[in-house]
């Protein structure tokens, strides 16, 4: 797997902010180090906001270098479940550590404050005002896109929902009709559009005593119909790659505290002892997979993982192609366990299909490419993945299927919530023999050198902290 240092091509960092990087100490604590990575901008005409820009590959600098970051999320959920609160403590939070914060007001809010009621309205009206409500909501988050992109400081967006969140409104056939209409695909509305989706579950869904309607104009729902509408919101945006649920499982001061946690992770940021780190990352193999009418409603997508050759055995890279009826998001990892013989760094950039072509160039021949359908799914306010490998690939990959979750409950609490259709044979997290980079190996398991065996804690931008000890840096990949 290793090559010459000079043969390793890294993408350079995009200017909208789609990089992570996040460094893990040896006592379990993170420490966020700036990538190894350099800001060079395509030289051709300037994207649109909300696309990715292109990228020129160069060869990695040295670490001195810093990147402005754009981190764009949503925050979503059903009526009362902290959206308001939760914006105004993640912008102080932030502003705090420097940022820059834009807020994007709610669509719905400035448009329905208006004098408009949907019980007035005809079905015809009622399409068209949803097709304007989400074609008003996307320029005016390119607005503050384009602010971010061109802020001299970190910048963080804050969407009060997203483009999806329409969907809960309208049924299926006339969602579908719309999209199709406006030459809408929900990998570039869903998946590409936003870093993170949070869906903040309603007080109506499991802290009844807490809801009401009184503090907010717009707002009549009882509590089944905010039930009803906030499982509807979380449905839309199953399948967005970092989609995370915060429930009501503690009270509303730690549920807030979770949600700055949450991004904080996922950029790789160090909270210290200031918020409390709550979910690890499990895996499960599953015995068989039983029918599609046996789930919840879910979204399938096709991935593909390449490994890429490398400048040391230490050091992984790897890219992952992600999609739907033929539209597709890119991710490039770059992984260096144990610098400095203390830590690791992870760095994710989002890419093109041009980049991610030119460093298809790269693949290692030692590894199979790794096919998988990726089934997402919600239950009971817990997101579940279910990876079902596919052909081509090694022998042992045949007939795999593995669910993977975040939580932080343990014991009877984690078996109640876990999913009733499906036999789990057992709990995977951290067994090698699970591991996607052992998976992907040509080369026979007990004869190898590349297969990973040394014991670590895994920390990464992408899924937090990991409390298990594993016996692969690379076993969680996503």
């Amino acid at each position: 797997m290793s090559t010459a240092a000079d043969q390793l091509v890294a993408p350079a960092a995009l200017t909208n902010g789609q990089q992570s990087l996040v460094v893990a100490t040896s006592n379990g604590q993170k420490e966020q180090r700036e990538p190894q990575q350099q800001i060079e901008n395509s030289k051709s005409t300037s994207p649109k906001p909300g696309a990715m820009p292109s990228l020129k590959l160069n060869k990695m600098p040295s670490a001195s270098s810093k990147e402005k970051r754009v981190y764009k999320i949503v925050l979503t959920g059903g009526p009362c479940g902290g959206k308001t609160t939760g914006q105004s403590r993640l912008c102080t939070f932030f502003e705090n550590l420097g940022w820059k914060v834009f807020r994007v007001p709610e669509t719905a809010t400035v448009l329905l404050s208006g004098g408009v009621k949907f019980s007035d309205l005809t079905e015809k009206e009622a399409y068209k005002f949803q097709e304007n409500l989400i074609r008003t909501m996307v320029q005016i988050e390119n607005t503050y896109f384009e602010l971010g992109n061109s802020s001299t400081r970190n910048c963080l967006i804050i969407c009060d929902r997203g483009v999806m969140d329409a969907s809960a409104y309208i049924s299926k056939d006339k969602w579908e009709k719309m999209m199709a209409g406006n030459k809408w695909n929900p990998v570039e509305m869903r998946d590409n559009r936003y870093n993170q989706i949070l869906h903040l579950v309603s007080a109506a869904n499991g802290a009844e005593d807490f809801y009401s309607t009184e503090d907010h104009a717009c707002r009549s729902e009882g509590v089944d119909l905010a039930r009803e509408l906030d499982y509807k919101s979380a449905a839309a945006w199953v399948g967005h790659p970092y989609f995370d649920v915060i429930d009501n499982s503690t009270n509303f001061e730690t549920k807030m505290n979770r949600m700055i946690e949450s991004v904080c992770q996922k950029l790789g940021i160090d909270i210290g002892d200031r918020l409390q780190a709550t979910s690890r990352k499990l895996k499960y193999l599953i015995a068989v997979l039983p029918p599609d009418n046996a789930f919840p409603p879910f979204q399938d997508f096709d991935v593909v993982h390449h490994y890429l050759q490398s400048a040391g055995p230490k050091v992984q890279a790897r890219l992952r192609k992600r999609g739907q009826k033929n539209h597709w998001s890119y991710i490039h990892t770059q992984r260096r366990p144990n610098v400095h013989g203390q830590a690791r760094i992870e760095v994710k950039t989002q890419l093109t299909h041009r980049d991610y072509m030119n460093l298809l160039a790269q693949r290692d021949d030692a590894h199979f490419t790794i096919y998988k359908k990726r089934r997402c799914f919600l239950i009971n306010n817990q997101y579940f993945q279910l990876d079902i490998y596919k052909e081509p690939g090694h022998p042992r990959c045949k007939g795999l299927v593995l669910l993977e979750t975040y939580s932080s409950l343990t014991g009877d609490a984690l078996k109640n919530c876990m999913p009733k259709f499906l036999n789990i044979v057992k709990e995977v997290t951290g067994d090698p023999d699970y591991s996607m980079f052992n998976l992907s190996l040509k080369e026979d398991w007990s004869t190898t050198k590349k297969f990973c065996r040394t014991a670590t804690h895994v920390t990464d931008a992408t899924n937090g902290v990991s409390s298990t000890p594993l016996a692969c840096p690379w076993l969680n990949c996503p």
